[in-house]
């Protein structure tokens, strides 16, 4: 009687299995890089419904009669709601005497400031502030939350930016080879040799009025080089493949071969790279924000934060709570970015 045989997972993995599916099976055995995935994916949940966990205004009220969404009005979105001219005129929404109002979990918006605070003592995290206020009395959960979509959208506004750039630069300087790859890789040389993070101040300190769309320029314009150089390189490998050959054979045009042939073959790392650009960009705001090069004194980011805990070292919920969501958010992208590495390396598959 036979012993019975056990395969190991490379011999009992599908064998007309495709190299997404490969990556994708790869991937979900890196259990920190799937938890990763779903964190994630609750901060863009947070994002995207930001104004209704922390808002100044109910998510939905009966005011003298009439059943009013004042969240949904700032959308622009009718549904029957009438004039808010008497409720705008208001200096808070909570004055108003309702029949009845359901209010967000969080009852602030990140530019409501307390007028009731004026102690340090009663900034400190309490039933009414979760996470303590700053300095002038902004609730620190509700920017933490609505800081969120600005984390989430530097990052990939950014990385989208740089990526455009060097997938089109790293393309051109592979594929074409010669005088087009010299230019290009000279350029690259070039702008390595900026340092980035004093370039990016530098410029943001001779700007008068700065904004968060112009950190997300920057830091898109000034991290290009090394998406454009793992591009190149992989384009330098593909080019000389088979497949490549005998498209060029059969009398396809250029821009066929190189969008349907080579750049699908050669954009697997580069989706690593972008997971770890997305986490620096987080990061390189954060750190401009705390210097106080960042985005206007207006605009809430877990950064803008942190340069509140630098004027009051008692205040230690400034420093803490921002903290750990720019560590988790930052250390979730690159265990993202490791998962990815390991599941795209092709000495993993048979």
């Amino acid at each position: 009687m036979s012993k019975p045989t056990t395969k190991t997972p490379e011999e009992s993995k599908p064998r007309n299995e495709s190299y997404g599916a490969f990556v994708k099976r790869q991937f979900y055995k890196k259990r920190l890089g799937v938890l990763s995935v779903y964190f994630i994916s609750f901060l863009v949940f947070i994002a995207v419904f930001s104004d209704f966990l922390a808002n100044e205004k109910p998510i939905v009220a009966k005011y003298h009669g009439s059943v009013i969404f004042p969240i949904v009005k700032q959308y622009g979105v009718s549904l029957g709601i009438t004039s808010f001219e008497k409720e705008m005129a208001l200096a808070s929404w909570k004055e108003l005497q309702y029949d009845w109002a359901i209010f967000p979990p969080v009852a602030y918006s990140p530019e409501t400031t307390d007028k009731n605070i004026f102690s340090l003592q009663e900034r400190k995290p309490s039933a009414n502030h979760y996470f303590g206020t700053d300095d002038i009395g902004r609730d620190v959960l509700s920017g933490i939350i609505h800081g969120s979509r600005y984390a989430l959208a530097i990052g990939l506004v950014a990385m989208s930016i740089a990526l455009t750039i060097g997938i089109v630069l790293g393309l051109l300087a592979g594929f074409y080879g010669g005088k087009i790859d010299i230019l290009i890789s000279r350029l690259i040389e070039i702008v390595i040799t900026f340092p980035t993070f004093f370039l990016i101040i530098t410029i943001v300190a001779m700007v008068q009025q700065g904004s968060i769309w112009l950190i997300m320029g920057l830091i898109g314009f000034t991290n290009w080089t090394s998406i454009a150089r793992f591009v190149r390189g992989e384009v330098l490998r593909v080019r000389g493949l088979d497949f490549v050959t005998a498209a060029t054979a059969l009398g396809y045009s250029q821009p066929r071969v190189i969008f349907r042939h080579v750049l699908p073959n050669a954009i697997a790392p580069v989706l690593v790279s972008a997971a770890f650009g997305i986490a620096g960009a987080i990061l390189t705001e954060s750190a401009l924000s705390f210097l106080g090069f960042g985005v206007p004194p207006t605009v809430v980011t877990w950064g803008s934060v942190l340069f509140r805990a630098r004027s009051s070292s008692a205040s230690w919920w400034l420093a803490v709570y921002p903290g750990v969501m720019i560590f988790l958010t930052v250390s979730a992208y690159n265990l993202i970015g490791d998962a990815l590495r390991d599941a795209t390396d092709p000495r993993l598959r048979n």
